[in-house]
């Protein structure tokens, strides 16, 4: 097996050939990564090293890419040479054609303007006054979980429903519930219909009336026409303000809007709603997926869990938690993160690079599609030891510094890292004290299949059981 070290060493000329996996005579490794990519490239780093070149599909239509596992690589790709790396893979666009060119997909001027006039909206003061929205979701979700005490409920689903809740409740504030529903039937259909487009050779054209466009169209005009009408009523509503600390009250949505400066104008109507749409994609089911399997973790370590719960009811014993107490729950913190290196919620990442590169010791052409992958380098025996057990002791201070900045990196990094990053360590960490405090959780699926979609999928259910607990005060 070859060893990663956390140190650049010596390696291969750069013109020695990029090691692979043969795979089949005429698909390459077309099926391998069909039927469960994120294992294909698991093995392919521990059979062939950190980068591995990879072919799929018949001869003629054949896509090649490389993959890099090294968090030096991976540094590489996206941080210290981003600018020769872009999103021009196929994934990209096809979610650019879905949801829009908002900061997930744009580049160049786009996105350096997108940044400039978004960025006052995740300022920390800005995103620490969304705690308020988080604590009060989890509460009705606690509250609904009592009329199943002692029964059993899917992770999965829960949290998924929990984390659109949020997300809306904060963006488009009074007028959440109504687009909970449509989000919850829309989002889906485009998501899947994006990354079967976007891996299959051949596209059909998407103007043609297959019933998988048809379906795509019916869900994407929805969430556009929702998002739409609500744009065009805070447009119109009176005592819409631009201040970027404005009150606790005002929504994403309204501010967004509003947003403007001298040197980048505003956004527009269709621009407001692609940050809307991209928001909601990338601000639910990237959380959804963090909170429901440190829950299931949790649920499978019991004493993990009760290490976790004691510090929530010391810290906060009855009272509701706000953002101040997110730096006073380091341990819920580090099982949080240790959740989000096993599972982390984009699990790999696709760039296309500009110009030929070395990396690792290999010559990367230019034109190349690469791709780096938070599921292998953080399950890396020599950057991680015992790499599939739970254990929120790697993530304490003086380990965290012994690391590689990218040997955990499930927000990407550089100057493409996630915009709401604080926002979703915020909400996952309230939004898991409270239910924890709440509530004993003892796992009925030990294990949950999962797959990489835009984001990582749970393909099965993670059922707990409940137990209330007794809270101060009751």
């Amino acid at each position: 097996m070859p060893v990663t070290e956390s140190h650049p060493q010596p390696g291969p000329a750069p013109d020695t050939a990029i090691p692979g996996p043969a795979g089949l005579p005429v698909l390459g490794s077309m099926l391998d990564l069909r039927r469960d990519s994120l294992s294909t490239f698991l093995t392919a780093q521990r059979e062939y090293g950190d980068v591995v070149r990879l072919e799929a599909g018949p001869p003629g239509l054949r896509s090649v890419f490389h993959a890099v596992f090294a968090p030096e690589g991976v540094q590489q790709i996206l941080a210290s040479q981003a600018a020769n790396f872009r999103k021009d893979h196929p994934l990209y666009e096809e979610v650019r054609q879905a949801f829009g060119n908002g900061l997930l997909t744009s580049q160049d001027a786009d996105y350096l303007r997108q940044r400039r006039l978004v960025q006052p909206l995740f300022t920390k003061r800005r995103v620490d006054s969304y705690a308020s929205a988080v604590t009060a979701e989890a509460d009705t979700l606690v509250d609904r979980w009592r009329t199943t005490d002692g029964g059993t409920v899917d992770l999965v689903t829960e949290m998924n429903r929990l984390a659109l809740r949020t997300v809306t409740r904060i963006l488009f504030g009074l007028d959440a519930e109504q687009a909970v529903d449509a989000i919850h039937r829309c989002a889906p259909v485009i998501n899947a219909y994006v990354v079967r487009r976007a891996y299959v050779p051949v596209k059909v054209p998407r103007e043609w009336p297959t019933p998988g466009n048809l379906r795509a169209r019916a869900a994407t005009d929805e969430l556009n026409a929702l998002c739409d009408r609500i744009i065009a009523d805070r447009r119109a509503a009176a005592g819409t303000t631009g201040d970027d600390e404005a009150g606790e009250g005002d929504d994403l949505l309204s501010l967004l809007a509003a947003a403007g400066n001298e040197q980048d104008g505003s956004l527009d109507a269709t621009e407001v709603r692609e940050q809307v749409l991209i928001f909601l994609l990338a601000g639910h089911e990237t959380t959804a997926t963090s909170l429901a399997f440190t829950l299931h973790l949790l649920a499978r370590h019991p004493e993990e869990q009760a290490r976790v719960r004691e510090e929530i009811d010391r810290v906060l014993a009855d009272r509701t938690p706000t953002a101040a107490d997110l730096d006073r729950l380091p341990y819920l913190t580090q099982a949080l993160k240790e959740s989000m290196r096993l599972y982390p919620a984009a699990p790999v990442v696709s760039r296309r690079a500009v110009e030929a590169t070395e990396i690792g010791g290999f010559r990367i052409p230019a034109g190349a599609d690469v791709v780096v992958a938070p599921w292998v380098t953080h399950r890396n025996p020599h950057l991680w030891e015992d790499p599939e057990r739970f254990d929120p002791r790697r993530f304490a201070p003086e380990r965290e510094a012994e690391r590689h900045r990218y040997a955990w990196f499930p927000f990407g990094g550089g100057p493409r890292a996630c915009i709401g990053q604080h926002f979703s360590m915020l909400e996952s960490v309230l939004a898991l004290a409270m239910l924890l405090r709440s509530y004993e959780l003892q796992a009925v699926d030990e294990e949950v299949p999962v797959a990489a979609g835009i984001t990582l999928q749970a393909t099965g259910p993670a059922r707990v059981r409940l137990r209330r607990r007794e809270r101060v005060g009751e």
